[in-house]
């Protein structure tokens, strides 16, 4: 499950890179932000709900 959270917050940060990187994917820069702050806080609780 880790390994799990660990992608995908890999892959937010990727595209929130490529979103600052690229002119005129700001957008996708949010997105990538957004997923990666949430993916974040659910997989520090579900660290914590387990402890």
């Amino acid at each position: 499950m880790i390994g799990l959270i660990i992608l995908l917050l890999v892959i937010w940060l990727v595209l929130a890179v490529l979103g600052f990187a690229i002119k005129g994917l700001l957008w996708l820069a949010i997105i990538g932000l957004l997923l990666f702050v949430i993916t974040a806080i659910w997989g520090f609780i579900r660290r914590n709900m387990r402890s």
